[in-house]
Order: structure tokens, then sequence, then C-alpha cells
């Protein structure tokens, strides 16, 4: 919303602040205000009288030549506009004058002829945004200051409203926040006195999505009146663009009041007006020239004709005023916001009107409206009021009970009632009661509708700054749950590992569940989504991590490690039988079924590497190291199994798609169960998605991880010996098919307590070991807690853990 200040002080005329000094105000009483634009800030521009004009015949577009006076001498000028005559005063922009836009004027040659200045239109001084001519001023003295004749200077607050204060969508709402903030009397353009209905335009309501219609018509309008100078400056500096007398009437008194209005050439209307829902069939032209298929439903403006406007949205071409309309029937009317929001979704046809109702519109607003708009048509367009038309079927809302104390314990400070009183009429409110208040809001608030809101009021107007700022002691015994800490261990050790947390949306697309070959698991689609393009709700992290990682690498990131915590969503959920009411709080057993209707929702753990990672290309190993890691740090042991082993991949488990390259990629095993996958990703997902050579990718279920931590219980505090350790090294050869782990993990058990690490430092293939076969170095770590190991008791745990790899056919190489 953008408020002329000059503009709003029409309505607080005790107001001598700065446009700066308001919007610190404002923005103090809740408003956002965004900024503060200085307008008119010329010089040099003056009036001056044209004494003669000269034709310019020889060149194939109007040109005139003309001396104009300015009070301090005669000037040259060359001008191209012809709706001026001699002795017209006209606005002069003298050399060195520069216009809006960074447009300097300076004496030039022009058309064979010295052009001294410039005589300036309407646009050129910032007053329209685009003008036919010329600007004739209707009085003024020569060499008399332009700015100041016109009041072309102002400063303009342009405020972000947010959904809940609709009344600040008008020069009305603000003013009177302007007037709270500073203490002063404030004019309220919205109480004025109507005129009776006394059988006007037949108007019906059938339907309750409206529940006031006032119509008037005005007769002999002159359609070539232009709207005033006054009138225009107004519209442009509020955003809005002049049209034409009676489009910019209904625009100015929206933009004053905040009625939105809409005006019918009532010489098209055929039969009474009546609100109703659509037709199945029925289609209506919009002004902006679109045809649109109507919604059941959608609220509709229409005549014996059909639908000649979408209620509260946008009026029909077929009624439109047009530049040779004299008669016409302005509508004032008040809509449900809820019907208008919708309406407005569905056609995705957002207006100045909706953008308004949808926030809710001062119900007692219509008559005062029309009114405005009917004396301004009768005073600017030359029209005769006609009669009045005005069907309310409003129902009346009881007051809102609140504490009277309530404001000061939510604020923690101690408001008298005369404070909390004073605060709610402020508002507009009607206030009644002693302990407990009785309040009934205005009509220009429906936004006022429980105790909550009435306490929101006094806190704003008290001043947000002035509540202490104070942390409420947290209860004995709380804190994070031992799951929560698992979960953030495992976190903690993944980006110790070098990896960069990232946070996606849950919602993906069909396409690309579809060459992940993730389509299969039947993951929940939105109602609502907020992009029908990714309608599906995520059933694992990969598709969000392999979007970042294309995003960064299209960024120029050419090593990327990233990785996300976060839930993915199994099956579809089963719809619920009753849906709460929003008026009362769900019993347990409605929450019971609420709960019982959404889909599973475990936690996952993804990884994604691409390009280098210590000063190497990324390999399966890397993702696989980093999830052991993160298993590790729970003291949650994970073995590897074979990513293409059919057992490891059942439905539920995050293995269960066609992303990963079928020869290099692994599953991660807890007790046998397969938890999650690593491997690299699918050559053909790589090429339809762009991605970089070779990125890996890795995810696990944190929650079964987390459950496995918390089952074992608190890990023993590791004994840390003073006596040095004795390392050997071990060189088996296995058949080619056998897993690197179950070989450590044959090491493990039968090297027995004293091993202290196992590690995997070399595999070598080559005709010296044999087809089919593969050697496999480990280094073995042995250490005592109690003494320095001898060499006997060195080689015999390494005897033992050889004999127990040899249960998988290894042998040690070179025997």
């Amino acid at each position: 919303m953008r408020v002329p200040l000059s503009w709003l002080r029409v309505f607080v005329p005790d107001l001598v602040a700065t446009g700066e000094e308001l919007a610190v105000a404002l923005i103090a009483a809740g408003l956002e205000v965004e900024q503060v634009e200085q307008h008119g800030d010329l010089a040099n521009v003056v009036v001056g009288r044209v004494r003669d004009v000269e034709e310019l015949t020889e060149f194939k577009k109007p040109i005139r030549f003309c001396h104009v006076d300015t009070g301090a001498g005669v000037r040259e000028v060359v001008c191209g506009a012809t709706n001026f005559a001699a002795g017209d005063l006209v606005p002069f922009a003298l050399p060195g004058a520069v216009l809006p836009g960074g447009f300097e004027i300076a004496t030039r040659q022009t058309y064979g002829r010295t052009s001294d200045g410039m005589i300036c239109s309407a646009a050129e001084l910032g007053l329209a945004d685009s003008s036919a001519g010329i600007l004739v001023l209707e009085t003024g003295q020569l060499g008399q200051d332009v700015v100041e004749l016109l009041g072309l200077r102002d400063e303009v607050l342009d405020i972000a409203i947010t959904p809940d204060r609709g009344y600040a969508l008008s020069i009305r709402g603000v003013a009177r926040e302007a007037a709270t903030a500073f203490d002063m009397a404030f004019q309220d353009p919205g109480v004025r006195d109507t005129p009776p209905a006394d059988g006007g335009y037949e108007v019906r309501l059938a339907d309750a999505g409206c529940d006031r219609f006032v119509a008037r018509i005005v007769r002999g309008v002159d359609p070539a009146v232009p709207s005033p100078a006054w009138l225009q400056r107004r519209l442009v500096l509020a955003g809005m663009r002049p049209i034409s007398l009676a489009v910019d009437i209904t625009n100015h008194v929206m933009l004053e009041v905040g009625q939105p209005l809409h005006g019918y050439d009532l010489a098209k209307l055929q039969g009474p007006v009546v609100v109703r829902r659509a037709r199945a069939g029925e289609s209506l032209t919009t002004l902006d020239g679109q045809q649109r298929l109507l919604d059941p439903a959608d609220l509709l403006i229409t005549d014996d004709s059909g639908p000649i406007g979408l209620a509260g949205v946008m009026g029909g071409a077929s009624t439109e005023i047009s530049d040779t309309t004299t008669d016409i029937l302005v509508e004032a009317a008040h809509f449900a916001s809820s019907t208008v929001t919708l309406t407005a979704r569905r056609h995705r046809l957002p207006s100045e009107a909706s953008k308004r109702f949808e926030r809710g519109v001062d119900s007692a607003l219509p008559a005062v409206a029309a009114e405005l708009a009917v004396q301004l048509l009768v005073e600017l367009g030359g029209g005769t009021a006609g009669p009045v038309s005005d069907v309310d079927q409003r129902v009346s809302l009881p007051p809102v009970q609140m504490a009277v104390g309530l404001p000061g314990r939510v604020a923690g400070l101690d408001y008298s009632r005369d404070t909390v009183v004073r605060r709610l009429e402020q508002v507009g409110c009607s206030v009644s009661g002693a302990e407990v208040l009785d309040v009934t809001a205005p009509s220009w608030r429906p936004d006022l509708r429980g105790p909550a809101d009435l306490v929101e009021e006094v806190i704003r107007l008290e001043g947000y700054d002035a509540v202490p700022i104070a942390l409420p002691t947290a209860p004995a015994g709380r804190g994070l749950t031992a799951g929560q800490r698992l979960r953030r261990t495992v976190a903690r050790s993944v980006a110790m590992a070098g990896l960069v947390e990232v946070v996606m949306p849950p919602f993906v697309a069909d396409s690309l569940l579809d060459t992940l070959g993730l389509a299969g698991d039947e993951p929940p689609r939105l109602l609502n989504p907020l992009s029908e393009e990714e309608a599906l709700l995520r059933p694992a992290l990969l598709p969000g991590l392999l979007t970042a990682v294309l995003r960064n690498v299209g960024r120029g990131l050419t090593d990327v490690a990233l990785f996300e915590t976060g839930s993915v969503f199994r099956g579809t959920g089963t719809p619920v039988a009753e849906v709460p009411s929003t008026n009362r709080r769900p019993t347990e057993e409605q929450l019971a079924a609420l709960d019982a209707a959404l889909p599973a929702q475990p936690r996952h753990l993804a990884v994604a590497l691409a390009g280098h990672r210590a000063g190497r290309p990324v390999t399966v190993g890397d993702a696989v190291e980093v999830l052991l890691a993160a298993a590790r740090a729970v003291d949650v042991t994970l073995t590897v199994g074979r990513g293409q082993d059919p057992a490891h991949h059942p439905a539920h488990h995050p293995a269960h798609h066609s992303a990963h390259h079928p020869g290099r990629c692994a599953v991660l095993l807890l007790d046998g169960e397969p938890v999650g996958t690593a491997g690299e990703v699918h050559p053909r997902v790589v090429s339809r998605l762009g991605l970089p050579p070779r990125p890996v990718v890795g995810e696990l279920d944190l929650d079964q991880l987390v459950r496995a931590a918390e089952q074992a219980g608190p890990a023993p505090a590791p004994v840390i010996s003073t006596y040095p350790p004795s390392s050997v090294d071990v060189a088996l050869v296995v058949a080619a098919d056998v897993l690197s782990s179950d070989v450590a993990q044959r090491l493990r058990q039968g090297a027995g307590e004293l091993l202290e690490e196992l590690r995997l430092f070399d595999v070598f293939t080559g005709p010296q070991i044999g087809a089919g076969k593969v050697s496999l170095a480990y280094a073995l770590r042995f250490r005592a807690a109690d003494r320095t190991l001898t060499d006997v008791e060195v080689l015999a745990a390494r005897d033992a853990a050889i004999a127990a790899a040899g249960e998988l056919g290894a042998v040690l190489r070179g025997s």
C-alpha cells in the first residue's frame, strides 16, 4: 500500500511529522513500512504564458514555435503538442531544470530554431504515467513555482500489509494508525450521512457469500471530462494508472476508504442484478479480455444476460464503462473473504479488489463509499444522482469477553484498566464491564475475533519495545531426549568429515522420481501443493540432495560434499473418516485417528559427493566410510554387503531404487538387515540430470540407527593404555566374490580382545595372484591395557586371526 503523506494529512490535519518520523511510529505500531519515497523535488519549473504560436509546416509532423512569457523574460521554445493556444498558462521548465527520470533541460537547436526550455506535460512533471498533450494550468502567476502551485512535493510511504491488517489497505486505515501513534484527532472519511434506500435498481442476494449490496445510479455523466490533476496525482502517487473519470473515481474511493467499487454501464444491464453461484457450463469474459470457464463455487454478479462479474475479483467486459457511457450503476458490496480468496486463486486472477476482500473489508462501508463516488461523479462529471438500492443481510456478532488483566499477564507488564480500555477504544472497539470486559469490535476490524486478538492490539499500541525481554526458566529435568542427542551426534560426525549440511524442501516432481527409479514407492501426493510440478512428498532424501549438487556445480563449485538429515514419506496414508472442527480442540480419539492416517515418516541420513576429495576423485568408498563413521559415532557397527544382492533390497529400504550403478554400489547392514546403501550414481541418471561425472551418494535409515544405539545403552568408556602397541600386516588371498568386510569380521573374531584396530590398506589383483582371486592386505594393531605384549602373544593373536579368516577360504599370500 502506497500512502501519499499529503492525502493522509487530509484526515489527520494536525500531523506535522515527516515521512521518516511517521514511518518510525507506524513500525512501532506493527505496520511494515518498507521505504519512504520523495516526490516532486523539482526546481526551475515556473508558470509561463504562451504569447504566440507559429505552426512550422515544413515537417511531416506537427511542430510549433512559441514565445513564452515567464515573468522574467520571454523565451523561445519548440513544441510538438497542439492542445494549447496563445494566452494559455503552462508549466515551463527553464534551462538547468531536471525533470523526473533525470531528464535535464538545456538550450538547444532543433527543427532549425532555438528551444530555450520546455513546455511540460503532466507525465513529464510526474503527475501521470502518460499524457496526450501539454498540461494547461487553470490558474497561476507568471514566474510562480509550479511545484508549489500544484503541490507536487510529497512523500509516499510504501507499506507491506500483512493478512490480518486489511484495514490498512486504505488511506483511512493508515491515517487512523497515524492519529493513534501521535495521539491526534482523526477525521474518519468512513463516517458520513448517506441517503436511505428509495427503490433504486433491483438487487437480489441469492447466496450468503454476499451480505450487503449497495447500488447507486448516476445519470448524465460527461464521458469526455478528464480527471482533474489533483485526482490523477493522488492515483499516480498511490501506484495506480489514471484511466477515465469514472474509473479513476472508483479507484480513488477504494484507496481512500478501502471499499472496492465497480461501475457498470447502466445501458448495458439487462434486468435485475442477482448475486449467486455459477452454474454448470457458464463462462465470463473479464475486463482483462480473458474468457473464463466458471466453477460452481464461484460467486457471480449476474443479470438476465448471465454473468457480468466475478464477485469481489473483477467485472465483466459486457457491461464495461466505455468512452461513450453517460449513465452509470455504482456497485459497493461486501463479500465473504473466503469466497473471494478461492475464486481469485482458482482463476489466477489477483486484483486490487480481491486483495482487500481477502483480508476483510468494513461491512459498514458500502453505503458511504457509494455516496463518495456519486458525489465525485456529480461534481466532476456533471452527473445527476439517482435512486438508491441497499440490500443489507448482515448479522451482528456477539461481543468478545476478555479479562482486563490478560494483556498485562501476556506482556509481563502492569496495564491499568483505563489503559486497556483506552487502547481498545482507539482501535474503534466498544468496551464495557469491570474485571471482565465485553468488547465489540468495529466493523472495519473483522480480524478481532478472540481475546488474543484484543491482547495484541493493546500491546502493540502500548509499544512492543516496552515489553521486557526475559527468558523463561526451563523446568528441571527437561532438555534433549536421548534420540535427539544421538541424531545430533550423527550429524556432527558427518560434518566433521568435511560435508556441509543442507535442508531441502520435501516436495519432489514425478519426473525426478521416475529418473531415479523411486516412482514405484508410491509417495503421498499433496492435495494443495505449492507447485503442481512438485506435488509429491519425497520417499527418499536422494532427489533433493542431487538437486543441491546440481545447483552448486552450476554455480562453479566443482568439488561438492553435502549431507542432509530429515523425514521421508512411505505409503500414501489412509483418509480420515471425520475432519475435526476448528472451533474447539480435537479429542484424543480424533488426534489418534489423524496420526494413524499419516504416512510413515522415518528419518534418514543421506550424503552426496562429487568432484574430488582429499586430492583424488570421489569413490563409493568415500560415501561408505562417511556412513560407517556416522554409525560408529553412536557406537553402532554396520557391515558392508554387495549392493546388487536382491536379498538386500526389500521394498521399505532406501536401496530400493535404480539410481545406483549396478556394479558400484554397496548395502549397509545392521545385524544382517539392510539399513542403507551407498553407490555411484547410475550413468543414465547422470546424463538425464546433467550431473558431473561419477558422483557418489549414500542414504541410511537414521531411525533404525538411533534405535540400535538406544537399545545398546551407553557405551563403556574406552580403556586408554599407556603401553606401546604392536603392529603386524597380513596379506590374504581370497576368491574375488568374497567381501572384504566379511574377511575383516573374521579377522576381528579370531584376533580377540588384544586387537585395537584393523584397517584394509591394499587390494591387489593380477596374474601373480591367479584368476578369480584377490589379495587383501590388512594392518592389525594389538595392545594390552596392563602390560607390553610379547612377540609370542602378538604372533599367536595374528595366527588366530588368519585361521578364522581361513574359514572363508583365505590363505596367507606367499604360503
